[in-house]
């Protein structure tokens, strides 16, 4: 079982940064591969960005490549997301989901293949 909480969101002017943190409770998070995913109010849930459970290997969605970084600290069971460059389509409620399958870029980029969510953090970009 992993219990996951976010935190980090918040309010920022375009341009600005934000660095979102997912910390995990359990003994097996290291094993998990980590994402982040966001939704907006009547959109679907969007991937963002996952990394591998050795932090190994990383994927982000064409969106926010460049501008934003996902980073884990297993000693300290946490995941971030480094936000920079922010835009206003950037606000959205923000989840941190673990993930137990093989890393593929199907199966990560997938809401369906992550076991364990966050309640998420609210992310508003103002312009």
């Amino acid at each position: 079982q992993v219990q996951l909480v976010e935190s980090g969101g918040g309010l920022v002017q375009a341009g600005g940064s934000l660095r979102l943190s997912c910390a995990a409770s359990g003994r097996t998070f290291s094993s998990y591969s980590m994402a982040w995913f966001r939704q907006a109010p009547g959109k679907e849930r969007e991937f963002v960005a996952a990394i591998k459970w050795g932090g190994s290997s990383s994927y982000y969605s064409d969106s926010v490549k460049g501008r934003f970084t996902i980073s884990r600290d297993n000693a300290k069971n946490t995941v971030f997301l480094q936000m920079n460059s922010l835009k206003p389509e950037d606000t959205s409620v923000y989840y941190c989901a673990a993930s137990s399958l093989v890393w593929t870029v199907v199966v990560v980029t997938t809401p369906r293949s992550y076991d364990y969510w966050g309640q998420g953090t609210q992310v508003t970009v103002s312009s």
